[in-house]
Parts: structure tokens; sequence; C-alpha cells
């Protein structure tokens, strides 16, 4: 199979906790037209879905599986038609886009779109909850929506990496590697999703929603950079919307933690961890196992240095983990331009309140190596396949031999994929414009995804368009103790019936007031507040958000 090398240049592009707008029970029943649902459901199988329905090149697709399913999703009981379907590619040695529609019998005459997550390969679970989502509220298609996901336009292979959303394989075809990091396979899949939606309801949604987190929240940003009139409503969560920028601080990140002695464990990781806590927990007001104030946070590691800077176990850190240490949590720039004008990654806050607890998100509990351990971190791995699959093309490649600041040879390679891989358009006035509203979410001890990466794109889309008109349509909520995805063990496991809340801002322009966030593993609560505000202690119970108020 002969692949091509070159890449194209591509546009890339509150409410009341707990109650929804509108519950399954009193959503309108909007059954199928004609006959009975079981009956036309499976009747979809083999329904050709025209590639005159999607605004980019397909060749089509068609449904290949539908049943009615029956089964209780977050506490309702809930009916509808589960449809699989295939779009296929213009280039025939790419893969297909594989989707799926959730189509409720009682349709609140609303569809929502779920992002993915990773490299993706697999089609999210159309059944699922947004980011952050409260585990005891409806999820989207148990409060009627009818839902759609896609595996971005490829199909994860277990024998190239043993986490589906870790690889990167796909990448070796131009056309797989738009759908995926250009965001074409979004509207691709909207499109079909939409047309089927009007198929069965012989109706089109009243609202339409997309929602996801990490690279699920950089497909939302992309919806809205690309096609600013599709959704009413966005949610995008932990975005990893610089994914070039941030794969070249990866890089950065996996050589310093390679380089001998470099590298702390498990147990130094909990050593650094403890230590800012203990240094930066009560700069809020109280001592709650939080850092509220991050920026506040000045933790210098060099306290915890072994005796003449040498390594003698858990208890200290050497010098050259203490280089390390400072060099990861610090801005990087690297010595060249690129053609998405991205010029640095702004580091990962490990010294301002950053959960140790979950080490294979963050730095992993063995240093990178050659090849790759499964037990590095997700960002070592993550770099281990961009360069073996989007960078080099060359499967065989070591990761470890490319260095981000000195690229030599692949300079020219890493600016065409940064016009691909970063969903930077600031300019978001043209969704604005079309009545969208969006909810921009992080967590302040996020592994992953730097949230100063997005107070960044926040703040550039407020020079943009104005701080008038961002406030219009636009909020951002910085949850302090949230890690990516509340994976693992978080200080606070975040949640926000943000569903109910764009629901009221993008229907009834009912703007979020006060919202609230609840920590699902104590059932403490805090404010949301906005960036750059945090939540400070004032007085009162402590587990209760009216002790608090959001403080510059």
């Amino acid at each position: 199979m002969k692949l091509r090398t070159h890449v194209g240049v591509a546009l890339v592009a509150a409410g009341t906790l707990l109650v929804p707008a509108v519950s399954p029970q009193s959503a309108a029943a909007a059954s199928p037209a004609q006959g009975g649902p079981d009956t036309r459901c499976e009747a979809l199988v083999g329904t050709a879905i025209p590639a005159t329905v999607t605004s980019l090149p397909t060749r089509g697709g068609h449904v290949d599986a539908s049943s009615s399913v029956t089964e209780t999703i977050s506490g309702v009981n809930v009916t509808y038609c589960r449809v699989h379907a295939a779009l296929s590619p213009i280039d025939r040695s790419a893969p297909d886009i594989e989707m799926r529609v959730a189509l409720p019998l009682r349709w609140n005459h609303r569809s929502m779109m779920l992002g993915g997550g990773g490299y993706n390969g697999t089609i999210p679970d159309i059944r699922g909850n947004v980011p952050f989502g409260p585990r005891d509220a409806p999820t989207p298609l148990a409060r009627g929506y009818a839902t759609y996901a896609s595996d971005s336009g490829h199909q994860a292979d277990p024998a190239q990496h043993p986490v589906s959303s870790l690889d990167g394989s796909f990448a070796m075809n131009d056309e797989a590697l738009r759908n995926f990091a250009a965001g074409d396979a979004l509207k691709k899949t909207h499109d079909a999703a939409l047309f089927l939606i009007r198929q069965w309801y012989r109706a089109k949604p009243r609202h339409m929603y997309f929602t996801g987190g990490s690279t699920g929240g950089r497909e939302a940003l992309a919806v809205i950079q690309r096609w600013p009139h599709v959704f009413n409503g966005v949610i995008s969560a932990y975005p990893a919307w610089n994914n070039l920028a941030e794969a070249l601080y990866l890089g950065y990140a996996t050589r310093l933690l390679a380089k001998p002695g470099a590298f702390p464990g498990a147990g130094k990781q909990t050593l650094l961890y403890d230590s800012v806590i203990r240094d930066c927990d009560d700069l809020d007001g109280l001592a709650d196992g939080i850092v509220s104030n991050p920026e506040g946070c000045h933790f210098e590691p060099e306290q915890l240095r072994c005796p003449n800077g040498d390594d003698i176990g858990p208890t200290c850190l050497s010098d050259r983990q203490i280089k390390a240490v400072k060099a990861i949590s610090s801005p990087w720039e690297w010595p060249y331009e690129v053609a998405s004008g991205e010029r640095s990654y702004p580091g990962f806050p490990f010294l301002s309140g950053a959960d140790m607890r979950t080490p294979l998100l963050g730095w992993g509990t063995t240093p990178p190596s050659t090849p790759m351990p499964l037990t590095s971190g997700y960002g070592m791995q993550y770099w281990d396949q961009w360069v073996k699959y989007f960078l080099t093309r060359d499967p065989t490649r070591d990761s470890l031999s490319v260095a981000p600041d000195r690229p030599g040879q692949w300079m020219e390679r890493i600016s065409e994929l940064s016009q691909v891989q970063d969903i930077n358009d600031a300019d978001l006035r043209p969704f604005a414009r079309s009545g969208g509203k969006l909810l921009l979410m992080h967590g302040a001890a996020d592994e992953l995804v730097s949230h100063r990466s997005t107070n960044d794109y926040y703040t550039r889309v407020v020079e943009a368009v104005g701080h008038r008109t961002a406030r219009d349509f636009m909020r951002y909520y910085l949850v302090p103790g949230a890690n990516h995805a509340n994976v693992g063990n978080p200080a606070f496991a975040a949640e926000w019936d943000s569903i109910t809340a764009i629901e009221r801002w993008a229907e009834q322009n009912r703007e979020p007031r006060a919202p609230v966030v609840t920590d699902a593993a104590t059932g403490r609560s805090r404010p949301m507040c906005e960036y750059p505000r945090w939540p400070a202690y004032r007085t009162g119970n402590p587990d209760s958000a009216d002790s608090f108020e959001c403080s510059t």
C-alpha cells in the first residue's frame, strides 16, 4: 500500500445543580412515524447514506446494523434504536468512519454529539455522560437526546498498542490523519447522523449540542472554529486544542525524564505531591487537601534535595531529579517557527498541586526508554506513537532519537502537521453571532493536558473578540483539585450538571449564575469560579460552597 507523505494545509479548525431542564418523562413523545419502533429500527439495516449529505467528501455510507434496545440508563428506563453505520473514504486505502447513533423513542427534539479521547479509534459510548457530569443525573440519552459519535475515521489495532486510545498507526494515511487531527470526521459524522435522525423522526433537531473532554474537548473547539453555525451549544472540557504544541512538549519532557538519574519514581512523586499540598494547601484559607490558588503556590523543590544532591531513595530528590521537575513545570519554547504560529507550551502544574496519585497519566512509574514501556506516562507513549506514525511515518523509529528542540530534517513536517493539529483560531465571533454558547472547563490538577494551556486559549479569545462579546457566549471554569477526567483518586472528583446549564443558556438565554461543583467522593461542594478567580474560604461549613467566595 503506497501512502502519501504530505499533509495538506487545513483550516482547523449554570443552571441549578442536578435538575434537568427537560426530563425524559416530560419530553415530547416524538415517536418514529409509521409502524412499530422495533420493526422500523430493524428495517434501517442497509439504508444508504448518500455522499451528497456530507459537506466534506466521502463516497457515502450505509447502515450495517440496527436494533431496538430497552435498558436502564442512569436510573431511567430508555427505549431507543441503536444504529451502526460506516462512511467510506475517498482514498480507498483509508479506513472507514465507523459511527453509532441512538434514536430514543421519547425524543426531546435535541441531539448531542460526543467527542473522543487520545488518538480515538473506538466509538464513544452513546449512552455516556458529558465530562464531569454527575453520576446521579440523567445522561443525554436518558434525557431524550438523540446521541451520536464516531471513531474519527480509524479503528484501533491492539497489535499496535494495547491501549486503544494510544494507537497512532492510522496516521500513516493522509485522509485518516485529517479525519482525526483536523476534525474532518466530525462534520462527516454529524451530517450522516443528521440524515439518519431526519429519516427516523421525519424532523430535524431543534437544538444541537456537542460535548467532549481532552481530545473530545479539542474536537469541541474544532467544530465551533470550522463550522460555527452547526451547534447551538458546546461543552469543552480539558481540551488538547494545541495538539502539535503539546506533542512537542511531551517529547521534550520525555527526553528529560529518560536521562540517567532524572526520573523520580512513584515514591518521590508522592513525596513531591505531599510537599506541595503541605506548603500551598491553606493559601485559600482552608487546609482541605486542595490547592485552590495554584498561581499563588511557589513551592521550590530544592527543599527536598538529598544530601550532596545524590539519589539516596524515596525520601528526597537528587539534583538531576530537581532539574527535571523544574523544567517540566515551566514553560518551554522551541527555537523555530511552525505554520500554526504556536511557539511554546506552558508546562504542567506539578508544583501547583497536581495529583501524583495517578502517575500513569502523568510521569508513569518507570522512566521512558526504547522501546517505550507501557508503565511510562500516557504522554510519553503518546509522543512515541506520534513520532512513529505522524512525524516520521517509520514504525521502527526510536522516538527518543528525535529532539523536538532540534528536529533537523523533520522541521518542515512538524510545521505541516501544526496546521492540522493545532486548533488555535481564537476569533470565535462567527460562533457568537450564530447564537452559540460555549462552556469551557478544566481541572487545575490535570496531569495530561495542562490547564495553563486552556488559560492561554481563553485569554486569546477574550483578546480577539473583546471582553463583552466573550461574556455573551463563553464561560471558562477552572476547578481546583480536579484532575484529568476524574481518573483514579483525584483530590476533587468534579461533578456539575453542565447539560442543564448549556440548555438554559442556548435555548432561553439564561446565562449560568453562581454554579456549584460537587466532589463525587465526599459530597463537599465549591463555587464554580470563572477564570481567573478561585474559591477562597470565608467562614462556615468547609464542605459547603456557601462558605466560599470567588477571589482574585
